[in-house]
């Protein structure tokens, strides 16, 4: 799935150290494959006893909205599941903002798609006061420039993405698609290569 640009309202969820186990929950990580994690995304915060939807939790408040998640610092921390990517995806969210990620978190959603956008406290705060003061925000993401801006405003900022994972997501491609892209080099190479 390429990205180049998304223009879209955001999810705001203000709160710090959210770890993968509060993204997807152990308990459904048994199936096999990526699809119907969004269900159950933030699961134990989305829903009280007996499955009801709690209606305190963002992604149950219909004034928020959006292919945008805005998290607080250090979001995708503790264990390695690359389901907390595919929950992220499945539910629609294509970008995650927050001051820090964890390594592996980030590493996982580059690999599947999901761009992972690290900007700096104070800008995280500004963006999270517009958000929550005015829920219709529009927030700019412009991958190719390595920038973002709320539509509208003078609220702007750029940041940094790995070159490659920077190419991968603008072509969609996975790494395997990625080296298919680079057969003529390589074919080259091999041809020009003195190795029998």
């Amino acid at each position: 799935m390429a990205f180049q640009k998304l223009i879209s309202t955001c999810v705001p969820l203000p709160i710090e150290n959210v770890d993968t186990d509060q993204i997807i929950p152990a308990r459904f990580l048994k199936a096999t494959s990526r699809e119907g994690f969004g269900e159950n995304l933030f699961r134990d915060w989305r829903y009280l006893p007996g499955d009801v939807p709690n209606p305190d939790f963002v992604l149950n408040n219909p004034v928020f909205s959006g292919e945008i998640l805005v998290a607080g610092k250090n979001f995708g921390c503790g264990s390695s599941r690359e389901h907390a990517a595919w929950a992220l995806l499945d539910h629609g969210f294509r970008v995650v903002i927050s001051s820090f990620f964890a390594d592996i978190f980030k590493s996982n959603a580059l690999n599947n798609s999901l761009l992972p956008v690290q900007v700096e406290e104070a800008f995280l705060h500004q963006l999270l006061d517009q958000i929550l003061a005015v829920p219709k925000t529009a927030l700019l993401v412009d991958l190719e420039n390595q920038m973002m801006e709320v539509s509208g405003s003078h609220l702007k900022t750029s940041f940094e993405i790995n070159p490659y994972k920077k190419a991968c997501l603008l072509n969609g491609f996975d790494d395997i698609d990625y080296i298919l892209s680079r057969r003529a080099a390589i074919e080259l190479f091999e041809a020009q290569s003195s190795c029998p």
